[in-house]
């Protein structure tokens, strides 16, 4: 682990104190045609958006005279998006984001969650948001501006505690809740972004998959955002987009970032491209790897964690020359006013290399859920100490150094207990992701049909690798201890994002009863013997077949399942069979070969006791004739 990275340099409480719009139109005066934005089908400068704003400020005032409800924001192109987001603002309103790349009933939901006042959208959009639109809640099509409104500033006065916008959550888990966030909370978001240096002249591309994301990161900083949407334009270019536009600060989530970097030839070139933010899901010493491989010696990585509620938590600045210890590379240090705690099962704080419960305690958190006050009481505790601050308990595990680094451990509902023992499906993942031929990995529990849990794992391949199931799985097997081995091994083309284009868990497909892909072809069986014995794995494994050659331990079997086996040979057949015999013999063939001998064996013993009950009733000389014959026939 190297030193305590520059990650803890305060930022100036001025910065946060005032308004978004306020914090926009110091940057407007200050370079009026620079770029402020840019994809590859729009471009705007500070100030064309700024007048776009205003004059989407002053129709929203003219549509819109209710106060205390958001207004919808549904449009389809991202030039409009941005100059609806800023406008929504000066009007002293604050929004909630919709998409039409949304499931329809996820829409629906957040408007019936938050009755707007108004959907601002596009002509592109418009059908879909009337579709959509509650009986008194207005449109308006921000195409057909009235020509004749101003494009000066509004100069109206906004409080930094003022609502800004709603961030409703991905639905993987359950409903989606709709957090809070002032103009407070989201500038000292952003000027968290400063502790890497982002700032006026940089460029600055945060690519994602199905949402539109924020552009305060780049437009509150003075940077010019470049956006890229990997659901429209892919990531085979985007190599070619960094180098184009010189793009200086990159941000994604890992996965998109392992994509992105499959498509390199290693033969690019990033000469401006001076940091890598990845954030959101658990970063892995691969994608440390990947970083060291494609990026030059001036380029940065920094792994940086936190939550919708409270915002940036920690931040690692690393460099080429840093030192992974570990599988997962960790989360850095503290920040200001955000101290972690790590809190055990009954709310204790636990000791240094131990694991708990990452909990923030801070004053600055969102207000409230929307129309969720019991959520409240549930994610947020009062600060023991009695001060104004509350404790955030976030759900995700992690463990502190004694420096002070922590690492992020993944999420506490994914700490589960399998056969009695605790495992870490963060641990498993991070085992199967440091395997080369895999991009991704994901790894759920499931119940069989006697309610035992199992360990399965979704896995991508990295570039155009075949992967083989019996591969992965030995991999794994020096990787982990043999409780940790998934059971099943699913081979996916991609895996399935929620609308914020993180993995949707619940969306993965049931891995059924299929026989898993191995390296051993299928052979049906051929004996009644080795019938039976398929029959008897394919029914304590799940499967729909097993072959005769396949082994139990590949097939997903494991002690546990090796008794119920053995247990059902003895009932069919009544035999003395010891439960080491299936770890010798794990093929059916070997198997129903041990069933033969066994069987033989015994039916040798009981023609041996047939003639020894009768040997007491003949002479010497026909006893010392029959008991050779016998024992031979038992050998």
């Amino acid at each position: 682990m190297e030193e305590r990275n520059n990650n803890t340099t305060g930022v100036a409480k001025e910065e946060f104190e005032r308004s978004i719009p306020d914090r926009f139109e110091e940057h407007v005066r200050k370079h009026p045609d620079r770029l402020a934005f840019k994809t590859t089908k729009d471009a705007l400068t500070w100030d064309a958006l700024n007048r776009a704003a205003n004059r989407v400020a002053r129709a929203i005032l003219g549509a819109c005279e209710g106060r205390g409800k958001p207004i919808a924001l549904l449009l389809d192109r991202e030039a409009s998006t941005m100059a609806a987001t800023l406008g929504v603002l000066k009007a002293k309103s604050f929004y909630v984001p919709l998409s039409p790349s949304h499931p329809r009933p996820r829409n629906s939901y957040i408007i019936n969650q938050t009755e707007p006042a108004l959907i601002v959208t596009d002509s592109r959009s418009f059908s879909l948001a009337t579709e959509l639109a509650p009986g008194n809640c207005h449109l308006l099509n921000i195409d057909e501006l009235d020509s004749r409104l101003s494009t000066e500033n509004l100069g109206q006065p906004i409080s930094p505690d003022s609502l800004a916008f709603l961030t409703y959550t991905s639905g993987s888990t359950g409903e989606p809740k709709g957090v809070i966030n002032t103009h407070r909370k989201a500038l000292y978001r952003i000027t968290h972004d400063k502790h890497f240096g982002l700032g006026p002249g940089d460029r600055f591309t945060q690519p994602g998959s199905t949402e539109r994301r924020s552009p305060f990161a780049a437009l509150l900083s003075g940077a010019g955002s470049f956006p890229w949407y990997v659901n429209e334009e892919g990531l085979e270019h985007l190599a070619d987009w960094l180098i184009q536009e010189e793009i200086t600060v990159y941000r994604s989530g890992p996965r998109i970032f392992r994509q992105f970097v499959s498509t390199l030839t290693g033969k690019e070139e990033f000469r401006k491209l001076r940091v890598i933010v990845l954030a959101d899901e658990p970063v892995y010493k691969t994608d440390f790897e990947l970083y060291k491989k494609h990026f030059s010696s001036d380029c940065l990585l920094v792994n940086t964690y936190g939550v919708h509620e409270v915002g940036p938590i920690r931040m690692y600045v690393i460099s080429k020359e840093t030192e992974i210890a570990g599988e997962r590379v960790p989360i850095g240090y503290e920040i200001p006013d955000r101290e972690v705690l790590l809190l055990d099962d009954y709310g204790q704080e636990v000791g240094f290399n131990q694991v708990g419960e990452i909990a923030v305690r801070t004053r600055d958190f969102s207000p409230s859920f929307w129309r969720r006050p019991d959520l409240m009481e549930t994610k947020f505790i009062p600060d023991p100490n009695g001060e104004d601050r509350r404790i955030y308990l976030t759900g995700d595990l992690g463990r502190m150094s004694p420096d002070g680094c922590l690492e992020h451990l993944g999420r506490k509902d994914f700490q589960v207990k399998i056969r009695g023992l605790r495992v870490e499906i963060a641990e498993v993942e991070g085992a199967l992701r440091s395997m080369g031929a895999i991009r991704e990995a994901v790894v759920i529990v499931q119940e069989d049909k006697l309610g035992e849990k199992r360990l399965v794992a979704y896995i991508v391949a990295a570039g155009n690798t075949t992967l083989s199931v019996s591969e992965v799985r030995r991999f794994v097997e020096q990787k982990l201890p043999p409780l940790m081995v998934p059971s099943r091994f699913i081979v996916l083309d991609a895996l399935p994002l929620t609308p914020n284009g993180k993995v949707n868990r619940r969306a993965l497909p049931d891995p059924g009863s299929d026989r898993p892909d191995l390296d051993t072809p299928y052979s049906p069986a051929r004996t009644p013997m080795e019938k039976e014995a398929a029959r008897i794995w394919a029914e304590v494994l799940s499967l729909d077949r097993v072959g005769v050659h396949d082994d139990f331990f590949e097939l997903g079997g494991h002690s546990l399942a090796a008794t119920r086996v053995v247990s059902h040979v003895i009932n069919a057949y009544q035999l003395e069979l010891p439960l080491q015999s299936l770890f010798q013999a794990p093929t059916v063939g070997e198997m129903a070969a041990v069933i033969l001998q066994h069987q033989t064996k015994k039916l040798g013993e009981q023609e041996l006791d047939r003639i020894l009950s009768g040997v007491e009733s003949l002479s010497d000389e026909e006893a010392e004739r029959s008991l050779p014959q016998a024992t031979s026939r038992v050998k």
